[in-house]
C-alpha cells in the first residue's frame, strides 16, 4: 500500500533534544569535557556579569557556541545564529530547548568582545589542560615547539606608506597596482586595514604576504597543545615566543625541546640551557654563519631521534586548524582577537584529541 505524502503534525510532542543525538555521537563525550571545564570557571563569570539588570546571553552557551564555530568551520557569527534556529545538534550542544528563541547576531558578537576582555578564552584553555593533566595525558618534561603563518584579513593594497605619501595606485574601487621596481617594508609602510599585520614571507621561493604568526609548545606524550600565542610576522618571532611559552612550563626538573631548522641558532640554544632544557634541534648544517649548533653530544643520545619524530605531531594542530578551524586566514583584525581566535582553535583541537584518547576502547578489549 502506497503511504501519504501528506504530514499532519501531532498537537503535543513530548520529543527531547537528548533523544535525537545517537548515543555514540563523539560530541557526547566533548560535550563532558567542556561543561566540566565550564564548571570550573564559575567564579570568573560571575566577576565579569553584574548582580543585577536584564540577562544577558549565559557565558557556557556563548563558549559553547564559539566551539561549535570551530568545529563545524562556521564561518560567522551571523550563520552560527541561523544554525541554532534549526539544527537540533547545535541546540542540544549549547544548552538551548526547542523554542528557545535564539540570540541576534549583534548581540551575539557584543557578548564575544566581552570574553576577549576579561581573557575567558584564556582561562577555558587553562581549564582543558588541567584536565588533561588530572587524567595523567600531559608529559612535563619532554616538548616540541613550531609556529605557522595566519594571513591577515588585509590585502597587499592596503600597505601603504606610513608617513601618508602617495603609493601611485590608480583610481577605482578595485584597480590594477604595480609595485615593481619600489620598495615596501614594514618599516615605511603598513596596513591601512590592519596595521598590526606585517610583510614576511616563510622561504625565499614563497611570494611575500601580509600575516600574523602563530606559536605552538606542544606535549610529546599525548600530543596536546600546553601553549599558544600569536605575534607579529618577523624572523625572530618563533624564537622569541618558544622562549615565552617554555618560561610558562612549571617545575625545574631537565626538559628537552623539539623542534626544527629555524631554531638553530647560537642565541636560541644558550637560552634553552640557561633554562635547563635540552635543545634537540633539527640540524642545520647548510647555515650560511658557522654551521649547526647541534653536534654529536646531542645527536647520539636515542632521545633526539624520538623527539624529532614527536615534533612533527605539531603539524596535525596546524593543519587541522587551517582546514577545519579556519585559522590559514583570519577574519579577525588586530593582534588580541586574531590571538583570542587562535588560542580558542588548539583549544578545540586539544577537547577533540582528548575525547579520543579517553573513549578510545584498549587493544585486546570487546
Amino acid at each position: 500500500m502506497r503511504g501519504s505524502d501528506g504530514m499532519q503534525e501531532a498537537l503535543f510532542t513530548v520529543a527531547r533534544l537528548e533523544d535525537f543525538v545517537p548515543s555514540d555521537h563523539p560530541l557526547r563525550a566533548i560535550l563532558a569535557l567542556v561543561n566540566e571545564a565550564l564548571g570550573r570557571l564559575n567564579g570568573l563569570f560571575n566577576e565579569i556579569y553584574a548582580d543585577n539588570g536584564r540577562p544577558s546571553i549565559p557565558p557556557e552557551k556563548l563558549m559553547r557556541a564559539l566551539l561549535l564555530q570551530v568545529f563545524y568551520s562556521v564561518r560567522s557569527e551571523r550563520q552560527i545564529c541561523e544554525q541554532l534556529r534549526y539544527n537540533l545538534l547545535f541546540r542540544w550542544f549549547v544548552g538551548l530547548a526547542i523554542d528557545d528563541a535564539v540570540w541576534d547576531h549583534s548581540v551575539f558578537s557584543k557578548n564575544r568582545d566581552r570574553l576577549l576582555e576579561h581573557a575567558v578564552v584564556e582561562g577555558f584553555f587553562t581549564e582543558i589542560m588541567r584536565l588533561a593533566d588530572a587524567k595523567g595525558l600531559l608529559s612535563k618534561e619532554h616538548f616540541s615547539v613550531d609556529g605557522t603563518l595566519i594571513q591577515a584579513w588585509a590585502s597587499h593594497k592596503s600597505f601603504r606608506p606610513k608617513d601618508g605619501g602617495d603609493d601611485q595606485t590608480p583610481p577605482g574601487r578595485n584597480a590594477q597596482a604595480d609595485w615593481k621596481g619600489k620598495r615596501r617594508t614594514n618599516d615605511t609602510h603598513e596596513s591601512t586595514t590592519d596595521p598590526d599585520a606585517r610583510l614576511y614571507r616563510k622561504s625565499y621561493n614563497t611570494a611575500s604576504i601580509l600575516c600574523y604568526q602563530g606559536h605552538v609548545l606542544m606535549e610529546n606524550r599525548s600530543g596536546l597543545v600546553v601553549g599558544a600565542v600569536v605575534t607579529h610576522a618577523d624572523g625572530k618571532g618563533e624564537r622569541a615566543a618558544a622562549l615565552a611559552m617554555l618560561d610558562t612550563v612549571p617545575g625545574e626538573r631537565r626538559k628537552t625541546l623539539g623542534a626544527d631548522k629555524a631554531y638553530d641558532t647560537k642565541d636560541f640554544v644558550a637560552a634553552c640551557r640557561e633554562r635547563h632544557v635540552t635543545p634537540h634541534l633539527a640540524v642545520y648544517d647548510n647555515r650560511a654563519h658557522g654551521g649547526s649548533t647541534i653536534d654529536a653530544r646531542t645527536t647520539r643520545h636515542p632521545g633526539y631521534e624520538l623527539s624529532q619524530a614527536a615534533r612533527k605531531r605539531i603539524e596535525e594542530h596546524f593543519g587541522w586548524g587551517k582546514t577545519v578551524g579556519r585559522i590559514r586566514q583570519t577574519v579577525f583584525r588586530g593582534m588580541r582577537r586574531v590571538d583570542q581566535h587562535f588560542k580558542l582553535t588548539m583549544t578545540a583541537s586539544n577537547i577533540i584529541r582528548i575525547a579520543r584518547i579517553l573513549t578510545a576502547v584498549p587493544q585486546g578489549a570487546a
